[in-house]
């Protein structure tokens, strides 16, 4: 088994928390050695004892607890990961797929990259760095997601679509086929996209406006 640290121990920290212990329950593959977060609240301190794993300390930690190991963004907002990525460029990311996701042939994940239970990639998609798939998420045929965004539960996003690095799908929102949410931008939950939506800006409503 291989050393693995999570960062993060927000709600989405936990999450991943539990997806590896549903993972090694398949294939025992990691050591869940802790989690590292800045500024844990007391009661994220209490959830993960509960889950019997140490809060390890602040995110200067990190390389020393890692080791020979790996380690994990388990963090919501897109910019974040970005920006905590580019701080460790020497590290091992581990990619973590939950074993009641579906990930179809031809299917590429990029490193540090987190698919939840319940999530569905068919075929020929590209996954980037540090994604975020979440639990019942679902991508279709020939998309594109780009580095650091995040699909929230029950996103949709159809065939040949192109997500931008840095891009957040709401819950339960959809993007129709063939279209693209550029960079750094943000559909609002429940949305409808029904045209491109240009880089940075937020869109919400159905249609996504």
């Amino acid at each position: 088994m291989r050393r693995l640290v999570v960062c993060g121990a927000g709600g989405f920290g936990r999450e991943v928390v539990a997806l590896v212990a549903a993972v090694n329950a398949v294939d025992p593959t990691w050591d869940l050695v802790g989690v590292v977060d800045d500024d844990p609240s007391p009661a994220a301190v209490e959830h993960l004892a509960r889950l019997g794993v140490d809060a390890l300390g602040g995110l200067d930690s990190l390389e020393g607890h890692v080791g020979d190991g790996a380690a994990v963004l388990a963090i919501g907002s897109p910019q974040v990961r970005s920006s905590l990525a580019a701080r460790w460029p020497g590290l091992e990311w581990a990619t973590l797929v939950h074993p009641d996701a579906t990930v179809g042939t031809d299917v590429e994940l990029g490193a540090g990259s987190v698919v939840a239970a319940g999530a569905r990639l068919s075929t020929n998609i590209t996954v980037g760095r540090h994604v975020h798939v979440d639990q019942n998420a679902t991508v279709g045929h020939d998309a594109t997601l780009g580095d650091h965004c995040r699909l929230n539960p029950q996103a949709c996003v159809s065939g040949a679509v192109v997500v931008g690095d840095g891009a957040l799908v709401g819950a339960s929102a959809t993007v129709l086929q063939g279209l693209t949410v550029g960079s750094d931008a943000v559909v609002g939950a429940g949305a409808v996209v029904t045209r491109d939506v240009p880089a940075g800006v937020t869109v919400k409503g159905v249609p996504a406006r």
